[in-house]
């Protein structure tokens, strides 16, 4: 079975904090939606991250690192967490994504993740 990353998106600039008590809801929405991808075995993986701010960059070029603060990417949007899910097809993985946007109240990306039969 192929795996994918949902992961999922906020505008990380003007994302406002909502009200705690729908903060608490997202947080039963999600908690549910993780103990439904367990039980049907498509459960891999799931964090929340940190806010972008808190990132460390590390490159490596010629031989030298360096490493700076804050994202990689220059963009309003920020991954906020994710998921990794297994699926039989993109039909599958689109299918949980749209109960975890759902869930969590924003937009989900899916990407497959490669396997070694892709290199």
């Amino acid at each position: 079975m192929k795996q994918y990353l949902l992961s999922v998106w906020h505008d990380g600039a003007e994302y406002p904090t909502p009200p705690a008590e729908v903060m608490e809801q997202m947080f039963r929405d999600v908690d549910a939606f993780n103990k439904e991808l367990e039980a049907s075995g498509a459960y891999v993986f799931a964090a929340g991250l940190h806010p972008a701010s808190t990132a460390t960059v590390v490159q490596s070029s010629g031989g030298q690192v360096t490493t700076t603060d804050g994202p990689y990417a220059e963009s309003k949007e920020q991954m906020g967490g994710f998921w990794i899910v297994k699926a039989p097809d993109l039909d599958a993985a689109l299918a949980i994504a749209a109960r975890g946007a759902a869930a969590c109240q924003g937009p989900v990306e899916v990407r497959p993740l490669q396997d070694e039969s892709e290199d």
